[in-house]
């Protein structure tokens, strides 16, 4: 095996609240994943996961006059999002997946490790 040096590189963004450290976040995610995730569907992820339930009428339309979409996107969007398992349904509850869901209240600091196979 090759002997490879580990080159550190520090980035820092300041950003304005926790929806846009969530979608940041969220976005880094799926880049990193090969994920795919639309604007939207980052969007309703970060909702999700600041919120901590989607499943309230009330969160409902405040998502919808947030990012201006209409609840049926949103429907659809979360059904896509259970199908890939980011989401599920825990009794009428719909639930973001654990693995992901941080306090995005405090910074968040990622480690990520690029290496040769």
């Amino acid at each position: 095996m090759e002997n490879r040096k580990t080159i550190l590189q520090t980035l820092k963004k300041t950003l304005p609240d926790v929806y846009s450290i969530a979608e940041k976040y969220y976005t880094f995610i799926s880049v990193m994943n090969d994920i795919k995730l639309s604007e939207r569907e980052i969007q309703l992820i970060s909702f999700f996961a600041v919120k901590g339930n989607i499943s309230y009428t009330v969160n409902k339309e405040e998502f919808c006059k947030k990012y201006n979409s209409s609840e049926a996107t949103m429907n659809n969007i979360i059904s896509k999002l259970k199908k890939m398992k980011i989401l599920y349904k825990e009794g009428n509850r719909i639930k973001l997946h654990s693995a992901i869901l941080l306090d995005f209240s405090k910074n968040i600091s990622l480690n990520i490790n690029l290496v040769h196979e």
